[in-house]
């Protein structure tokens, strides 16, 4: 059985803060009563009954060991009642009906904390990810020495799992399949030992998987139409030619940070994908030939491998990935650097230039790898820099620090294992204590808040990035907090606010979570971390400051994701430093003042100047009308902005009422982040979540002073939906990155629904409402 092991380190590790927050798996044949045996074997057959119908797992398998840890049963035999209906708490009247489930939430959602104080747990994304680590582990022959038959199994479980019923992959769970998605987890499988004729899979019967997964690929032209990403992967692993990929010319690392396109200058995320790709293509690797690359070559592609006309493929990409199609000036370009840069690049006196270029980059990703305690940006990120790490030297203590952060990456759930995009433990905790002191009763939970409190204190960023950074094109870190693990050592403009803003509360709520309080030097330097990065128009990117110009984006080369290229302002970021600010302020405020209160009023008027004009924002990283409208409100009440004295307000509030459902909630699909207009779930479904989110601005807003109502109804619909143990139950994907990539976060739909009906209770009692008659 497998075993959730947190804050462990190992051989070949490094952690400046004890491994805090470090989530791993290991297989213990001896882990676990017989019970527990068989109470994961009916979660992963119930998940894989209903996988095309219910598309996510719900964290099962660790969610159940924290709690039996933690002297709590999930009950999880238990999920429906005689009439086959999820067990509801039912309601009787108002108050005491709240104050039971918010106490049956808050009992369950302690229990599933981990010892160090953050909620573990999986955050799916795109599904290709685990193909890619895959391929690395081949090719570096470190394949069977990382990952064991348990782990093969599990993860051919997790591919058959998200099989779609037309034999494809998706981009994402919910997805329809995509060439990028099914060419690489088919290839995978192959990698993995399952057979391409035939062979058993773990029960799962492989070979009716491989070969609808091989019809659907042929049946749109083979993996030729491949996006980009997709081109790169297959090329290293030799089934597929570089011939055939558009240049990822590694010389524009030599170019002066002036230049616009000069990689430094490009949205973190891409800068860290594009330079190691840009190496591999610099270097034409390919890694070795063997039987089954070659059978490969031979499944993937319609016409004969050694007829394939490469130089028509580069451009080549099948109309289910398009999301991001290619500009008629980016083609241009690609067709000069493919006829004529690149044979010129290639021949020597001018063939230094590119050696001097792999050089820079080696030495640029190295420097990175060391940073991040070889845990880089993001999984995709990982895999590009182990496999350059693997080619600069095979055997190198490097490599081996890499392969020791894989199982970081690796995550089991009744659905299978895959590789996490990123693990999210300090968002998760930021908002996991917010919800929890919305509620009355957040005094009964002390425990709880303070291993929060101590893991925020723990996880913060104590130093810059090592050397010259600013050579090596990052950002100052100091103070800040990241997104996941400390160790991981890149600072987020939101995480740091939101960190922040926790810490400042709980020093208010009590002196015994407080008593090891922050020092205020470590104050200040969140505090300048957030200075730092406000751009000259008042908003707040992710990682950094914007570098380069919007316009860049016409060079967008991945066609699968948009607004990749620059570092953008988003309302979400720019909100949640506001409202730590102005926390701040209250608490120390002469420090840096005059900076303080710019930074707040630019922040305002580019949140007023970018609503919509039906009222709503833009979310960039949630679903997404709704998320980014909830951000906006928060934002602008902190500032003293108000229903009655705003008209952003106003209109905010009549878009929000404007969407609820006939059943009181709130149900906006993924579609609204792909489509930029507002999109309901399929059937006017409503999404717990959503509905949470739009209750919070609403009651920010006052809406419980002008029409109770549509927050009785929003609160009646989350209370029916909690089960029987007090979890609710997990939906669709409720973030979001890049426009086309839907995120799903596990504790969401406990933080929130908690958060809300908190914030509700307090609302109606504080305003000596009637309760409702539910």
């Amino acid at each position: 059985m497998w075993r959730l092991k947190i804050g462990e380190g190992g051989p070949w590790l490094k952690s400046g803060n004890g491994h805090i927050g470090r989530e791993t798996w290991e297989f213990d044949e001896d882990f676990g009563s017989e019970a527990d045996r068989e109470a994961v074997d009916s979660a992963r057959e119930e998940f894989s009954k209903n996988r095309l119908r219910m598309r996510h797992s719900s964290d099962l398998l660790a969610r159940m060991q924290i709690a039996k840890e933690n002297g709590f049963s999930l009950d999880l035999h238990k999920t429906r009642d005689d009439d086959g209906r999820s067990p509801l708490l039912v309601a009787t009247t108002g108050s005491s009906t709240v104050s039971e489930t918010l106490r049956k939430a808050l009992d369950y959602f302690a229990a599933i904390q981990a010892h160090d104080g953050h909620w573990p747990g999986d955050f799916p994304g795109p599904l290709f990810t685990t193909a890619t680590m895959i391929t690395v582990l081949y090719v570096t022959g470190s394949l069977d020495s990382t990952l064991s038959s348990e782990h093969r199994r599990e993860i051919c479980r997790y591919l058959h799992n998200r099989q779609n019923a037309d034999g494809g992959w998706g981009l994402h769970a919910e997805g329809e399949s995509s060439m990028l998605s099914t060419a690489l987890n088919y290839t995978a499988l192959r990698l993995l030992g399952e057979g391409g004729d035939g062979g058993g899979g773990p029960g799962m019967s492989s070979s009716s998987m491989l070969i609808r997964a091989r019809k659907w690929i042929r049946d749109r032209g083979g993996a030729t139409m491949i996006p980009i990403l997709g081109k790169v992967w297959l090329s290293v692993l030799g089934v597929f030619e570089w011939s055939g990929v558009n240049p990822i010319p590694p010389e524009l690392f030599l170019f002066p940070s002036w230049v616009p396109i000069q990689p430094g200058r490009l949205w973190s995320h891409f800068r860290m994908a594009f330079i190691p790709m840009s190496y591999l293509y610099g270097k034409k690797f390919v890694g070795p030939i063997t039987r089954l690359v070659v059978s490969l070559r031979e499944e993937l592609h319609v016409h004969p491998y050694e007829k394939i006309d490469w130089k028509a493929a580069r451009n080549s990409c099948a109309k289910e990935d398009v999301y991001s199609p290619h500009t008629w000036l980016q083609e241009c370009l690609s067709h000069c650097l493919y006829s004529f840069g690149e044979p010129f690049l290639t021949r020597w006196p001018i063939s230094y230039m590119r050696k001097k270029a792999l050089q820079q980059v080696a030495e640029f990703l190295k420097y990175e790898d060391e940073n991040s305690q070889y845990i880089c940006i993001g999984a995709a990120q990982k895999a590009l820099s182990m496999l350059c790490c693997w080619i600069e030297k095979s055997n190198s203590d490097a490599f081996k620090r890499h392969l020791a952060r894989v199982a970081d990456f690796l995550w089991i759930g009744e659905d299978g294992m895959k590789v996490r995009v990123c693990a999210g433990q300090l968002w998760d905790v930021a908002f996991a204590v917010q919800a929890i002191l919305a509620c009355n009763i957040a005094e009964e939970y002390r425990g709880t808040l303070k291993k929060a409190h101590d893991f925020i204190k723990a996880s913060q960023i104590m130093d810059n990035p090592s050397g010259d950074f600013s050579r090596k094109y990052r950002h100052i870190s100091k103070g800040g907090w990241g997104f996941q693990v400390a160790d991981q050592g890149w600072q987020v403009s939101d995480c740091t606010a939101e960190a922040l803003k926790v810490l400042l509360m709980l020093s208010r709520f009590s002196s015994d979570i407080g008593s090891d309080q922050m020092e205020t030097c470590r104050l200040y330097d969140a505090v300048n971390v957030l200075l730092s990065l406000q751009n000259p128009n008042g908003g707040y990117g992710t990682w950094e400051l914007a570098r380069t110009y919007p316009w860049i984006e016409i060079f967008n080369m991945t066609e699968i994701y948009a607004d990749i290229m620059v570092e953008h302002q988003y309302v979400e970021c720019t909100s949640s430093v506001m409202q730590a600010l102005v926390l701040f302020r209250e608490k120390d405020p002469w420090h840096r003042k005059d900076e303080i209160d710019q930074c707040i009023r630019g922040a305002t008027e580019f949140i007023e100047k970018l609503q919509n004009d039906d009222g709503s924002w833009f979310g960039s990283w949630g679903i997404c009308f709704t998320y980014g409208t909830w951000f906006a409100i928060e934002g602008l009440s902190a500032v003293g902005q108000s229903y009655g004295n705003s008209t952003c307000i106003q209109k905010a509030c009549k878009f929000l009422l404007a969407k609820q459902l006939k059943n009181g909630g709130w149900g906006e699909s993924h579609l609204s982040s792909t489509t930029k207009a507002y999109t309901n779930l399929d059937k006017e479904k409503s999404h717990i979540v959503n509905t949470a989110w739009a209750m919070l601005a609403l009651m920010k807003a006052g809406q419980a002073e002008r029409d109770p109502t549509p927050l009785h109804k929003a609160a009646r619909l989350i209370m029916s939906m909690q089960l029987s143990n007090g979890d609710f139950p997990q939906e669709e994907m409720i973030g979001s990155f890049l426009k086309n990539g839907p995120l799903c976060y596990m504790a969401y739909r406990n933080i929130f629904p908690i958060w809300a009906l908190g914030e509700y209770q307090k609302l109606v009692l504080q305003c000596d409402l009637q309760w409702p008659t539910f």
